[in-house]
């Protein structure tokens, strides 16, 4: 197990604003939330609606960000939780092969939650969920950011592998278990950037998320899903992610 030396060179506190432009997603990946693979298979209405929920959204967001470098050490004594995770998992392998680690949540702020709501309250179901999709893609996309942003950091740094990768994994995924966000959120405390956790264990605004960013290898990353928990992952995003890192080889 390595010391985290790199995370506790950032063991403080940053809050991160990002330029709304920044951060708002492409039609294709809005449409990827509704289910369809290819923005060639929808019709122009549909990319219309992308298109103006992804207005809705500029006018909406505040995103914002706050992360907190951790070491490999406190990092497994974070991760064992609540004593809630599957017997074997990923993270845990991937996260003692790290060169270092930070925390992370992230939001698009709590308006673009409101108006999600409140257009599906007023019956205007179909506006409502292209904003919903439009508000996942952006956050998914926060977490991209954040990574790219990790890892510039670290580079800037020196003394990292030339093949440094940094993956963001989140409480709720590859077996850590939804409760570790409450470990999470003690630590990072992001009530900061307006970010809670009701009694479930769901931030608030919905549009929100979570994790610790692993920065090591690029071959620590790399997985078989033939974990126990595997089949019942609904997205396997998993595949898509080892695809894309590979692939830049």
């Amino acid at each position: 197990m390595r010391d985290g030396s790199h995370a506790a060179d950032r063991n403080m506190t940053e809050i991160v604003k990002f330029d709304i432009e920044a951060i708002l997603p492409e039609p294709a990946s809005v449409l990827g939330f509704q289910g369809i693979e290819s923005i060639d298979r929808a019709s122009a209405r549909i990319r219309a609606m992308a298109e103006e929920a992804i207005g809705m959204l500029g006018d909406l967001a505040s995103p914002a960000a706050i992360t907190a470098g951790i070491t490999v050490s406190e990092f497994a004594s974070l991760y064992q939780g609540e004593g809630a995770n599957e017997p074997e998992t990923p993270v845990e392998g991937i996260s003692e092969q790290a060169e270092a680690l930070a925390l992370y949540a992230a939001t698009v702020g709590k308006d673009v939650s409101e108006r999600i709501t409140e257009c599906f309250a007023a019956g205007d179901c179909a506006v409502g969920a292209m904003l919903d999709s439009a508000a996942s893609a952006a956050a998914d996309g926060l977490s991209r950011r954040l990574e790219r942003r990790f890892a510039e950091q670290l580079a800037g740094a020196g003394g990292v592998p030339e093949d440094l990768c940094v993956l963001a994994y989140s409480p709720g995924y590859c077996g850590w278990h939804i409760s570790g966000q409450r470990r999470l959120f003690e630590f990072l405390k992001p009530g900061q950037i307006g970010i809670t956790l009701n009694d479930s264990c769901l931030m608030q605004p919905l549009k929100s998320v979570s994790g610790v960013l692993i920065a090591g290898r690029r071959d620590i990353h790399v997985f078989a899903s033939s974990y126990p928990f595997c089949p019942e992952c609904r997205n396997q995003t998993c595949h898509r992610r080892i695809e894309a890192i590979m692939a830049d080889e």
